[in-house]
């Protein structure tokens, strides 16, 4: 017999837990009837992050995919009337990406449907334990140096 394996049941609590995580923001979203995709949600999400109009190279970087998934997304928003694609004003060869007014307005529902399925999710849980939660997945998500780079910086 086998010595049960912890780390592998916290692995498979985590992805069950993201897959959840992802019905239930679908969900959200879905009952807010904005007719974007859970991929278009967060390539709005990460323009919006930016000062200025990125490039689709930029967003292609920042959300970790190929050139060629940004542009897939761009067209369906664009033709959604969400972003558009504007000349970038120093050299007119390259071409930047900007939120539309109907773009903003989708990222309020999308924000609003995105705290819905949060509250959803934790409503087990009382302050204290989210705050525990809290602080553990920022441990996860910044990796384990993190610690030693604030102390050194």
């Amino acid at each position: 017999m086998t010595a049960p394996d912890p780390d592998g049941l916290l692995a498979e609590q985590l992805l069950r837990l993201t897959r959840r995580v992802h019905r239930i923001q679908k969900r959200h979203l879905e009952h807010r009837d904005l007719g974007i995709t859970p991929a278009q949600s967060r390539l709005l999400r990460t323009l919006a992050h930016y000062g200025s109009p990125p490039r689709m190279a930029d967003l292609a970087e920042r959300l970790e995919v190929v050139p060629r998934a940004v542009t897939t997304l761009v067209d369906g928003l664009e033709a959604a009337g969400k972003v558009r694609r504007v000349p970038d004003p120093a050299n007119r060869r390259v071409i930047r990406i900007e939120l539309t007014d109907d773009g903003r307005a989708a990222l309020r529902e999308l924000r609003g449907a995105r705290r819905s399925a949060a509250e959803e999710i934790l409503a087990p849980l009382t302050d204290e334990q989210r705050a525990v939660l809290g602080g553990l997945l920022d441990s996860l998500i910044d990796g384990p140096d993190a610690g030693q780079e604030r102390r050194t910086a």
